[in-house]
């Protein structure tokens, strides 16, 4: 009985636990597939009032977007960006019309796009697999010194105001203004700026400082009762265009809970590109004085130049790398929880290397895979970061 005994201790003690099993590593597609991807600032809405594109047909070497694509890039949430130049007449009623397309897409396509209100819809729909589309409104011009356009813009489904852009409204001063005309009498906020600022919190309607002059920037951080964004920007000390933000800005915005959307511009992520734009723009200055003055307007003649001229602008595209950077250039000073991604996809001519269009977003996740962010992490900055600041702005309304 002793030696049975002792046979079954034997036996038992030599077996070694089962091992358990590892965590299985994700791939970068699966991560991508699991996150809740977000672009805050995509300008299709531009070329579709301009040009009369239908964006739910297959637009491949058109434009960098239409709704399939964004489906295969794996998106699941975009902010149309509702823009036209700070000069234009008419503004608002403008605005209205690039409403108007999107919402057309909409009632065509109720199976792959729903417009949203607020954060709970949003979910609704991205658990449907639909892309959930919400408005930004590129200028404060666009609500034409009247707070009720302003109301009205929000009702319609614009959740945030970028408060300027190059050419400003009477109540700010962008970051043109305040670099060009260091003589301006009055910088910043005027009382009914800071009135539209006030009326966007009480609303939930995100503040987007992308464009605002520093002055500006300084009054918004002072008066802003919610989290703030930048709807597309890069970081100037990386490269320095008054249109980046600065260190100081970027410690602000995230002691405010706000977020950094990254902006893809070359222009604004590499150091070297404006030299080889204007050399690119010298060596085709003849014909595009002669487009221009035929009334092409500036941005589409660079974008017909560029196009023609493929071979010579793909050398002048940075690599991804340089987009990285500036991503980790903002995780490194104050965290990951305040950066994310803001493509300017069709409000740019030419993209990094390797970002053709919305069908590439997964790239940028495998960037980030590459660097070492964890799942975690990748997931805060492909879109959770901006969910978060979205629902601080609906709190309490």
């Amino acid at each position: 009985m002793k030696k049975l005994i002792l046979l079954c201790i034997v036996i038992i003690t030599s077996c070694k636990p089962a091992p358990e099993k590892e965590p299985k590593i994700k791939t970068y597609a699966e991560i991508h597939a699991e996150a809740i991807v977000v672009d805050t600032h995509n300008d299709i809405l531009m070329k579709a009032a301009d040009n009369g594109i239908i964006f739910d047909q297959d637009l491949t070497g058109q434009t960098h977007s239409d709704l399939d694509r964004w489906k295969k890039g794996g998106l699941d949430v975009q902010i149309f960006s509702v823009y036209c130049d700070g000069g234009a007449e008419n503004a608002y009623a403008y605005a209205n019309r690039e409403m108007d397309s999107l919402d057309a897409v909409v009632s065509r396509n109720p199976d792959k796009i729903a417009k949203v209100a607020n954060y709970k819809e949003m979910m609704a729909a991205v658990n449907e697999n639909k892309i959930a589309a919400m408005f930004g409104v590129e200028g404060g011009h666009m609500i034409e010194d009247d707070l009720t356009k302003l109301e009205a813009l929000y009702n319609r489904g614009a959740r945030y105001l970028t408060l300027t852009h190059n050419v400003a409204p009477s109540w700010a001063t962008s970051a043109a203004d305040e670099t060009t005309n260091p003589n301006l009498e009055q910088k910043g906020l005027t009382d009914f700026g800071k009135q539209v600022v006030q009326r966007m919190n009480e609303l939930g309607m995100m503040v987007d400082i992308s464009h605002v002059g520093e002055q500006t920037f300084k009054d918004v951080i002072e008066i802003t009762t919610k989290p703030i964004i930048a709807s597309h920007s890069s970081v100037y000390s990386l490269v320095a265009s008054r249109r980046n933000l600065k260190d100081a800005q970027i410690k602000a915005i995230a002691k405010n809970e706000g977020v950094i959307m990254v902006n893809f511009h070359p222009g604004f992520i590499d150091s070297s590109f404006d030299g080889k734009e204007a050399a690119f723009l010298e060596k085709h200055s003849a014909e595009s004085d002669s487009l221009i003055k035929s009334g092409m307007d500036e941005w589409y003649t660079l974008d017909y130049l560029y196009n023609k001229y493929s071979s010579e602008t793909a050398v002048m595209r940075p690599p991804l790398s340089m987009l990285m950077e500036h991503i980790d250039y903002i995780v490194k000073l104050v965290g990951v929880d305040y950066v994310g991604l803001g493509s300017d996809f069709d409000g740019i001519n030419l993209t990094p290397q390797q970002l053709d269009d919305v069908t590439s977003y997964p790239l940028i996740t495998k960037a980030l895979v590459e660097k070492g962010y964890s799942e975690e992490n990748i997931i805060k900055i492909l879109g959770g970061n901006f969910l978060r600041v979205l629902k601080a702005n609906e709190a309490n309304n």
